[in-house]
């Protein structure tokens, strides 16, 4: 349940890098969404690789972008060896929002070594409109059918680092 758009990839140099963030702040400047930079040098990052935790303990650095404020943040971090594992979140704000972050993603493809996107709203791969529009009619019905076997189940909530959880 859910349209959520998951990237992940290795950047082909440090230069790359500079590039993606500059790309990043345009974006977020041209769209009126707020962003921030950020370094960190003990951060750990929970990452999964074939069904296996692959877990990252070490220095970060990247960009959070909020696109819109039923969304979860847009980040950009990576790793020492600049790596990026994330996912954003969009079913709770609009289509519009979810293709911007598409079109962000495909203004920086070619930096990655391979930037391998899986979209929810198979907007990435089709560049379809109504077809992403349907996935999020989707996800309210599947919320919907949900609450209704299940009276206890409520949401969506935010929680502390601005991700947005469907039902509790």
């Amino acid at each position: 349940m859910g349209v959520t758009i998951h990237f992940e990839g290795q950047l082909k140099s440090n230069a790359a890098y500079d590039k993606v963030m500059m790309t990043a702040k345009t974006f977020a400047e041209s769209n009126a969404m707020p962003f921030s930079f950020f370094e960190a040098t003990d951060k750990l990052l929970q990452r999964v690789k074939e069904d296996e935790d692959w877990d990252y303990v070490g220095a970060t650095r990247g960009i959070t972008i909020q696109p819109h404020e039923f969304s979860d943040p847009l980040l950009l971090e990576f790793d020492e060896h600049n790596y990026l594992q994330e996912y954003c979140k969009t079913q709770f704000a609009d289509t519009v929002t979810h293709v911007k972050i598409v079109q962000l993603l495909q203004q920086i493809q070619d930096c990655f070594i391979d930037l391998q996107v899986i979209d929810e709203g198979e907007f990435w791969e089709t560049g379809d409109e109504e077809l992403l529009a349907q996935h999020f009619y989707n996800c309210f019905l599947d919320m919907e059918i949900a609450m209704r076997e299940n009276p206890e189940l409520n949401g969506p909530y935010r929680v502390e680092d601005g991700r947005i959880i469907d039902l509790m």
